[in-house]
């Protein structure tokens, strides 16, 4: 195997972890409805999950590692892809910034903060920043 073979499955196995535990927030409060089936369809497009793959996570996502994201930084990355897709997308309709918040504590963040943090993310999306500016915006939105 070589090197760029190992750096591939890594970032594969990243991915379908990733994709996993947005299914498991889908599925928390018991189904997946068909606005987060849509959007669940869009993010396995974007993350290179093949329909086999899809297929397997959605029987059963407790199967994939959850590859939680340590540093905050990270997570503020994770978070600006997920409300990019939610945001531009539209799928979610008015059930944006309530999936949007599950998200946003499935990747760790407090949920007394929660709210604002989402609302600070959506914000940010209107004015189309890219990912360096809301990195810093939303690590200085507490100053």
């Amino acid at each position: 195997m070589s090197f760029s073979d190992l750096f591939d499955n890594e970032f594969k196995n990243r991915n379908k972890g990733h994709f996993a535990a947005i299914v498991r927030v889908a599925l928390s409060d018991g189904e997946i409805t068909s606005e987060e089936k849509d959007f669940l369809d869009k993010l396995a497009i974007r993350l290179e999950i093949s329909n086999e793959e899809y297929e397997e996570i959605l029987e059963n996502p407790a199967k994939y590692p959850v590859n939680p994201p340590v540093l905050h930084v990270h997570r503020l990355e994770r978070l600006y892809d997920l409300a990019r897709m939610v945001y531009a997308d539209h799928i979610l309709g008015p059930k944006q910034k309530q999936i949007l918040t599950r998200f946003t504590l499935a990747l760790g963040f407090t949920p007394s903060n929660a709210g604002y943090i989402v609302d600070k993310a959506l914000s940010l999306l209107v004015l189309n920043v890219d990912l360096d500016t809301f990195i810093y915006e939303m690590k200085n939105m507490y100053k």
